[in-house]
């Protein structure tokens, strides 16, 4: 599941709801109508071109980022989209936030949510052991460390009875089998990064702050993603999925965390698959994140 080198490759987004990316191929492995949260990727900080210009004039954050985003053209593959920005209030979306799409790796920041829950109810914490694999599963994504825990949490049942604490609705773990191939969507990984970042949250502050610091130490090379968004030169704090999506030869990618800009500190998630490539995913991922935080910031 390591990723050698992400590069990005300019992508353009329909003005559909649901988008679809004409990009050339190259590969590497891993493993509903419009709703009222909607948006960016910009030029260089500060600056501002294109639908980025248009931007300001409009009204309310789902105009912003959905005017951003329809502005980029069109492409391949399907993918959602949802921002909320803790500092101001506002979110925005893009494509349907309650369509489902495979989870891939971003599930294990879900496994890992459930581990920690679990110890709190017994009123530990997690076991040497257990740190050690929580590490591994989200800075490495390592799969073996993820099976490991899947186990230990009570595998898809006792993932349904975290997410019922956390905000997820039932479905997203909701069918029998590996945990890749369980199903989530923008909107739940929304709930989730709440709270993973919030004080509302069943998660206690020494819970809240371990996640924060191993999505923080995500090993160079799966540091792409929606950290895109962010100041250029801060950290990223994300967790990122990617799977060959089965005999089609297309991919799953996916990305979630939290990011920094203009004095903003903002949830992301993009979901898509339908992607010609792994690379065709990332670039996508970027784009489109990048657009839809700086659309919200600029929104007056």
């Amino acid at each position: 599941m390591k990723h050698r080198t992400a590069f990005v490759i300019p992508v353009l987004v329909g003005a559909a709801l649901v988008a679809r990316v004409l990009i050339p191929a190259s590969g590497a492995t891993e493993g509903t109508p419009p709703d009222p949260l909607s948006t960016s990727t910009a030029s260089a900080p500060g600056t501002l071109s294109g639908p980025e210009l248009a931007v300001v004039s409009t009204t309310t954050p789902e105009q912003a980022v959905r005017l951003a985003l329809d502005g980029l053209g069109a492409h391949h593959g399907r993918y959602a989209l949802a921002v909320e920005d803790l500092t101001s209030g506002r979110s925005a979306a893009y494509g349907s936030t309650t369509e489902a799409f495979t989870s891939a790796s971003i599930i294990k920041v879900d496994i890992l949510a459930a581990l920690l829950l679990q110890a709190q109810d017994r009123g530990g914490q997690l076991s040497p052991a257990q740190r050690q694999l929580a590490s591994d599963m989200i800075r490495f994504s390592d799969n073996d460390a993820a099976q490991k825990l899947w186990i230990d949490i009570g595998r898809r049942q006792g993932l349904d009875v975290a997410n019922a604490r956390l905000g997820l609705t039932p479905a997203h773990a909701g069918q029998k089998g590996p945990w890749g191939l369980t199903r989530t969507t923008a909107r739940d990984q929304i709930s989730l990064l709440k709270a993973m970042f919030t004080q509302d949250s069943p998660l206690n502050a020494a819970s809240r702050s371990y996640v924060r610091a191993l999505m923080r130490a995500v090993t160079a090379g799966q540091n792409w993603g929606v950290g895109a968004a962010g100041t250029p030169g801060d950290l990223p704090v994300l967790k990122n999925g990617w799977l060959p999506d089965g005999a089609s030869q297309l991919w799953v990618v996916n990305s979630m965390g939290i990011v920094e800009r203009a004095g903003h500190t903002l949830l992301v998630v993009v979901l898509t698959d339908d992607q010609p490539t792994r690379e065709a995913g990332i670039a996508l991922i970027e784009q489109t994140a990048a657009t839809a935080v700086g659309a919200l910031v600029r929104t007056p």
